[in-house]
């Protein structure tokens, strides 16, 4: 007897567009040009005699004609192949059935895990929320490494981000922080990624105990800039799914840099004119309707995590500034620490969280300020000491400082592998302070 999924049937009619609308294909360079009415993000395929499908989206129209741009390989494509609609948006499964499972930017698993069987679909667009519906960010996001929970402690809903140039250890920071923060999920992105990089992520800096919580897009670099701007849309509507079930995610993605990037190759495909180093309107305009989808809302909250790749250190290029200015705050990594073997590499005087004073009790917000004086002064005098110039006793606050510089290393340093408990931290934090200037009302 014929059985029937009743579930999945049910799903697959909901995910179908019940008219559809063929074209012809006329021109295919980078932009594809097709005889074709459709809306500017609705999804189509070129459809070849042999039976296979090349997916695309409409990403404009010049005339009567649609531009397409594709998602996979577009080899063998010839003039007069049909063009046929699919819908106006792709839906993608969401749902618990996704923790631990490796997917790629439209949502289909990549893990050789099986299908993944959901009865919930979600766009992969949507508006962020009202920002008078947003709730105040009071509580702190525990990620375990002292540094970030000591001096730069971050609230739920907040976004942070990692700027560092490449090899200071953002992937493993990322790592070491997933596997240990206090969410309920974390939804991981990785945009761009060297491709034999992307196992050791989840082996060695994610493991098995932080995938077993996680949800993780991946798009290489050498898939199509279209391919890697959806990833992040994939990424952030599972992420924001989760958040309206009322729960708490972590949502992290290395590199919103990549990102811009896919969308200035996509922008100078379409004509748009360059800005600052080829960066196209559309590239910065991406970044904003990004990130201002994480945060909190009425039912959950999105903290986010985004590494910011610095190109050739300057934080002042496009993608940083525009970056920097969009979030709640940066943790700025290192080279010059990484290259001495301090991990994590943050440079706490560089680094800034907008919600600090928020997210923490006075006590704590006194200590980390004494701590950051002392960092501050020794980092004044640091050339000084280090050639040996300068005589012990001539400043009684340089001398303290001195003395307590290998206390202040080993409260901002972590072996990778371990995580240190919030108040735990916060303790070590205000005992250091104590040490340069008593604080009142300790406890």
């Amino acid at each position: 007897m014929l059985k029937l999924n009743a579930d999945k049937l049910r799903s697959t009619i909901h995910r179908s567009n019940a008219f559809q609308t063929v074209g012809r294909l006329h021109s295919a360079r980078e932009v594809k040009l097709a005889k074709l009415s459709a809306a500017v993000g609705q999804m189509c395929e070129i459809r070849h005699p042999d039976g296979r499908h090349v997916l695309c989206d409409v990403v404009g129209f010049d005339g009567e004609s649609s531009q397409l741009l594709s998602y996979h390989d577009d080899s063998g494509l010839r003039p007069g192949l049909d063009v046929v609609t699919r819908g106006s948006t792709h839906r993608i499964a969401v749902g618990r059935c996704l923790f631990g499972r490796v997917l790629d930017g439209l949502g289909e698993p990549i893990d050789e895990l099986g299908p993944i069987d959901s009865r919930q679909y979600r766009d992969m667009t949507s508006n962020p929320p009202d920002p008078l519906s947003r709730p105040a960010i009071r509580t702190p996001f525990v990620t375990g490494q002292r540094v970030i929970d000591g001096l730069l402690t971050i609230g739920r809903g907040q976004r942070v981000g990692l700027f560092a140039g490449s090899g200071v250890g953002k992937s493993t920071l990322l790592g070491e922080i997933a596997k240990v923060a206090e969410s309920d999920v974390n939804v991981i992105v990785l945009v761009g990624e060297r491709g034999r990089e992307v196992r050791p992520f989840l082996v060695d800096c994610l493991g098995e105990e932080g995938l077993r919580r996680s949800v993780v897009i991946v798009a290489t670099s050498d898939e199509t800039p279209l391919m890697r701007v959806r990833t992040a849309n994939t990424g952030i509507a599972i992420a924001e799914s989760f958040r309206d079930q009322g729960l708490d995610v972590l949502f992290m993605m290395d590199s919103i840099t990549r990102l811009a990037m896919a969308q200035r190759e996509m922008g100078l495909l379409l004509g748009e004119p360059p800005g600052a180093r080829g960066y196209p309107p559309s590239a910065i305009q991406l970044l904003a309707r990004t990130l201002e989808r994480l945060g909190t809302s009425k039912a959950g909250s999105i903290t986010g995590l985004i590494t910011v790749l610095v190109d050739g250190d300057d934080l002042d290029e496009p993608v940083s500034d525009a970056a920097r200015s969009i979030l709640d705050g940066h943790v700025v990594l290192s080279r010059k620490l990484a290259m001495r073997g301090h991990y994590p590499a943050v440079d706490v005087l560089a680094s800034v969280s907008r919600l600090f004073t928020d997210v923490v009790d006075p006590d704590h917000r006194r200590a980390a300020e004494h701590v950051r004086t002392m960092l501050a002064t020794y980092d004044e005098m640091a050339d000084l000491i280090q050639i040996g110039a300068y005589t012990r006793g001539a400043s009684p606050q340089v001398d303290r400082v001195i003395q307590l510089r290998p206390a202040i290393d080993v409260l901002l340093r972590q072996a990778t592998g371990t995580a240190t408990p919030f108040a735990e931290t916060r303790a070590a934090l205000i005992a250091l302070a104590q040490q340069w200037q008593p604080i009142g009302g300790v406890s």
